[in-house]
């Protein structure tokens, strides 16, 4: 039990989208709420989860629950990435770039938040494709899971780091 109310605690919150949704029905109009939301304990793990409710913070509670079970860790470099990638989400696209020490996050509102909670200091990421938040955050959540350190990559040729480098 204790255990638990760690992990709770040591991911941070930030909510991206509130939107309001409507549903027509024959009785007239329901009214709900729907949170994007994302963790991440700034050590290189991050989730993204949704929420929906009649009430806008039962559908961020929920978001965040969602967003703790779908937490992936995040390869993470002195910093920043180690290479340049392109995450792909439905029609979600976003440029990932590694960035010198003291650039910050050069990024917009979803994919800061994204790099933010994740523990990243410094990076460039350009949004390609489309403008919806859901599919920006989902987009950037794939390029950064499919990062490989120089380590990866030699142990997956069979071949040494130096090698690799050269």
């Amino acid at each position: 039990m204790a255990n638990n109310k760690r992990n709770q605690s040591e991911f941070e919150e930030k909510v991206v989208d509130i939107a309001r949704v409507t549903k027509v029905a024959k009785g007239g109009r329901t009214m709900r709420f729907s949170a994007l939301v994302v963790v991440g304990n700034k050590k290189g793990t991050v989730g993204v989860g949704i929420g929906k409710s009649n009430e806008v913070p039962e559908a961020i509670r929920k978001g965040v629950e969602d967003a703790k079970k779908n937490a992936i860790d995040i390869n993470i470099v002195n910093g920043t990435i180690p290479h340049e990638i392109y995450g792909e989400k439905g029609a979600g696209l976003v440029l990932l770039k590694p960035a010198k020490e003291g650039t910050g996050i050069i990024a917009g509102g979803a994919v800061r938040a994204v790099c933010e909670l994740a523990g990243i200091q410094n990076i460039r990421a350009k949004s390609l494709g489309s403008a919806n938040a859901k599919s920006v955050v989902n987009a950037t959540l794939q390029g950064l899971s499919s990062v490989k350190t120089v380590e990866e990559v030699a142990r997956l040729r069979g071949k040494s780091v130096e090698e690799i480098l050269n």
